[in-house]
């Protein structure tokens, strides 16, 4: 893997933006300063006048993977991320199927790790019967980046409007939790017109 040394970039960072150099090592940020000297081999890019900037965090993507992969997949859109400078991204749980088990969110994990081209996590989806199955993520929290809750129609066959399952996921689980709000009624109201 080639190393790089970005001499004179305008890094855009913390609100400020300051000149330095950076080396790339194996694809790393090694080193950030002024007057950087590297005795090993690189490629020295000229980056006066260019601006170099953090990567984008994405939290809330559709890949559409597995089910509507004619639509995209994990590594078309992970490819679209990195080319739009998403560096890190978090999918929604409402593909087909749903993930609502930890075995289908496992498997989402097994695609990405050998297509993703950029950083990844997965939502864990909510329904009205898996209360049980999205408290036994507690012990994954580290894992994932949180619960889906879709708390209207809107999106397809995700609803969650049972009390008891609300109750107990939002009073239970340990990890974040997203929520889709929406007015259901509202949201069937405007369906029929």
């Amino acid at each position: 893997m080639q190393n790089y040394l970005l001499k004179n970039i305008l890094i855009v960072n913390d609100g400020k933006i300051e000149q330095k150099d950076i080396y790339l090592k194996k694809g790393r940020i090694e080193r950030i300063g002024r007057g950087l000297t590297i005795k090993e081999k690189v490629l020295e890019i000229q980056g006066e006048g260019l601006h170099l900037f953090p990567g984008v965090i994405d939290d809330q993507v559709h890949f559409r993977e597995p089910g509507l992969t004619q639509k995209g997949t994990i590594y078309t859109e992970s490819k679209a991320a990195v080319a739009g400078g998403v560096t890190s991204y978090m999918e929604m749980p409402n593909t087909i199927p749903n993930a609502l088990t930890e075995s289908l969110l496992e498997n989402k994990y097994e695609i990405a790790k050998h297509t993703s081209l950029a950083n990844y996590s997965f939502y864990m989806g909510a329904s009205n019967n898996n209360g049980d199955e999205v408290l036994k993520m507690n012990k994954r929290k580290k894992d994932i980046c949180g619960v889906k809750i879709f708390m209207g129609s809107s999106t397809g066959n995700m609803l969650v409007d049972n009390q008891s399952t609300l109750n107990k996921i939002f009073a239970e689980s340990e990890l974040l939790i997203a929520t889709h709000c929406e007015d259901e009624k509202m949201v069937k109201d405007n369906y029929h017109n």
